[in-house]
């Protein structure tokens, strides 16, 4: 007959099983960061394109309406989202291997599913803004349906992303007060908060 402390371990050993059944937990905190990184490098190539040679923090009145400008800032961020995404995926792939387990799971698909409405509505939202002339609204409505996205997936996921939602939030609505700096505010947002809960999650889960 077991003892009970045999039976303690057995419920432990269930339990963690049962958890990582449930949630992704291979998401690495060094693609965060990478992806802050990258996120600063879009940031300061589209302060060139709109700003240069005005500095950043100088208030912006004028709109960007032209539409090769339009066009090569959304170029930059779609090169920013792939190389986010391809890291993260290669990243990640490699920190489930390490612990014998599998990037496709439910866990992910669920995962992937539950952020796919935020961030696709979010993107088509964003477009018609664009195309029709709202162009001051565009940053914090990223932020803010990114926030949503990383708030919807977190359930699936470790803790740290619901508060890099909230963050994200919080920060697009101040972002909507002040149009003019929207550039600044994505920094912060994709950047900075990136870079620092991404550096949260590799201290906590990765080593």
């Amino acid at each position: 007959m077991k003892e009970i402390p045999e039976y303690e371990k057995d419920l432990a050993s269930i339990r963690t099983i049962m958890e990582r059944s449930a949630k992704f937990i291979s998401l690495s905190g060094l693609s965060g960061v990478l992806a802050g990184f990258y996120a600063l490098a879009g940031a300061v190539a589209a302060y060139f394109i709109v700003h240069y040679p005005i500095s950043p923090l100088h208030f912006r009145i004028y709109s960007v309406n032209e539409g090769s400008t339009i066009y090569k800032l959304i170029f930059i961020a779609s090169l920013v989202l792939v190389a986010s995404i391809s890291t993260g995926l290669w990243l990640s792939n490699k920190k489930a291997q390490k612990n014998g387990l599998k990037l496709w799971s439910p866990s992910s698909r669920k995962l992937l599913i539950n952020i796919s409405i935020p961030l696709v509505s979010g993107g088509i939202f964003i477009l018609i803004m664009l195309y029709t002339g709202h162009f001051g609204l565009a940053a914090p409505a990223s932020l803010i349906f990114y926030g949503l996205a990383l708030i919807q997936g977190s359930a699936n996921t470790v803790d740290e992303i619901r508060y890099l939602g909230f963050s994200e939030i919080i920060l697009g609505l101040v972002s909507a007060m002040f149009p003019g700096y929207g550039l600044i505010f994505w920094a912060l947002g994709f950047g900075v908060l990136h870079i620092v809960y991404g550096a949260i999650m590799y201290n906590k889960y990765d080593k």
